[in-house]
């Protein structure tokens, strides 16, 4: 598993890295927070690069916040003793989605502020949980040398 984790963090460090790199030797430290904004041409490549970042962020937004949707749902039909229903789905999600919209709209250092949780939360879902959880799964003897690794 070690060896399988360093290999994705070579190709990922091997796609950024030269971006971000280049990127500096490029605009030094006059770039923004968003790169598309200090860009001026070509103007069909800022284009295309913002219609991708729209897909990702529709995407991602979808697979990040489905566990706080269920959740929702799942309190409002237990506690809440509301029928399940797809009205009842539909309603939740656009209250979520309205909500992270105006949180998103309101602090106008929010970028800088993902940026923070989004370091923030690096160490732990990358390197602590995923040896948290194989201890979980595969049991090794206690003080073990696969249990010392992980």
């Amino acid at each position: 598993m070690w060896k399988d984790v360093w290999i994705a963090y070579m190709i990922v460090a091997f796609c950024y890295l030269p971006v971000a790199f280049i990127g500096y030797w490029v605009f030094g430290n006059g770039v923004d927070d968003n790169i598309l904004l200090t860009l001026h041409r070509p103007t069909w490549l800022i284009a295309a690069a913002n219609i991708f970042v729209v897909v990702h962020v529709i995407g991602s937004y979808q697979c990040l916040c489905n566990a706080s949707i269920y959740m929702i749902e799942t309190y409002a039909v237990k506690s809440l003793k509301y029928k399940p229903s797809t009205p009842l789905r539909v309603i939740l999600r656009m209250i979520f989605v309205a909500f992270t919209l105006f949180v998103g709209l309101t602090f106008p250092f929010f970028g800088g502020l993902m940026g923070f949780f989004g370091g923030f939360a690096l160490v732990p879902t990358s390197y602590y949980l995923p040896c948290i959880i194989w201890l979980i799964l595969k049991k090794p003897k206690r003080f073990g040398l696969s249990w010392s690794i992980n």
